[in-house]
């Protein structure tokens, strides 16, 4: 899924993942009553659809992303891509081996 591409129903998420609202909508930050809005069609702020992809479409722990890793990986990418796409290519083989 692209960045701040439409989430097409956060519902069918929740539901594929056994939440109920407040446990999904909590996760990100939104209030329950919030995410059942959502749920029921209305638009979506970007930055609430892509806390959404990132926590529960990519399966991404905010709690364990610190601002210092960010700078690393921004690093790595600017002065060795090579080596950053080489990383990259290695964790997704080793997160689908885990699977």
């Amino acid at each position: 899924m692209k960045t701040f591409e439409k989430i097409a129903n956060p519902k069918d998420i929740r539901r594929r993942l056994g939440m109920n609202q407040q446990e999904f909508w909590g996760m990100i930050g939104v209030t329950q009553s919030g995410g059942s809005r959502y749920e029921s069609g209305r638009n979506m702020p970007r930055p609430v659809r892509e806390l959404l992809r990132l926590v529960h479409v990519e399966g991404v722990d905010l709690g364990k992303i610190r601002r210092d890793d960010i700078q690393v990986i921004d690093l790595l990418k600017s002065t060795q891509p090579d080596l950053y796409k080489t990383l990259k290519k290695s964790a997704r083989t080793r997160a689908r081996a885990a699977a």
